[in-house]
């Protein structure tokens, strides 16, 4: 197929499919007599495994390490294990800081009257990061 319908087969943008082809990541299984990339089904399930990867937030380098153990046979599952731990640890630190932030920010808002008065907390905080008290 085109690289068009594997994009679409990926539900990636075509954009992303020819920039994964050429880095080297998921490349066509040829080229047709036109010289236009052409894919089959094993790279569009490639690009469908990288873009769900993608979306667990793994860098490309990361995407290339875990395509190269999808296609070893002989890979051992603990290698793939510690790569989801590692990023399973980078989601939760950034959920602990996006806790962090949340909170911060209902505290700001909080503080904040709201009103036509042109002090503002809010501000106050963001330029300092200091929360004055009432």
């Amino acid at each position: 197929m085109n690289i068009g319908a594997a994009a679409r087969a990926s539900d990636l943008p075509t954009k992303t499919v020819r920039y994964y082809a050429d880095i080297g990541l998921v490349e066509p299984s040829g080229r047709r007599e036109n010289g236009y990339r052409d894919y089959d089904e094993r790279e569009v399930q490639k690009l469908r495994f990288v873009h769900r990867a993608r979306t667990f937030g793994f860098s490309i380098e990361e995407c290339r390490e875990l395509l190269a153990l999808y296609e070893d046979r002989d890979r051992a599952s603990a290698d793939v294990k510690a790569i989801a731990l590692e990023r399973l640890h980078v989601i939760e630190r950034k959920m602990a800081e996006l806790q962090s932030l949340k909170d911060e920010l209902t505290r700001l808002a909080d503080a904040c009257s709201g009103d036509d008065r042109p002090d503002c907390p809010i501000l106050h905080g963001l330029s300092t990061g200091l929360l004055d008290k009432p």
